[in-house]
């Protein structure tokens, strides 16, 4: 999920999108976001891992 948040007094969440889009984040960062995460997942999601994570 991606959530939209704001400073103020404390954390203000503005938005909560189930499936958020990567565009904004990539632009502004010039980070492929979608790309870091694959390759995350390629080199974490061995089977034990994924067993310890999913139950």
């Amino acid at each position: 999920a991606g959530v939209d948040i704001l400073r103020a007094r404390g954390p203000l969440v503005m938005e909560v999108n189930a499936s958020p889009g990567l565009e904004g984040i990539e632009k502004t960062t010039g980070v492929d976001i979608a790309g870091r995460m694959i390759q995350w997942i390629e080199r974490h999601a061995t089977p034990e891992f994924c067993l310890k994570i999913g139950g």
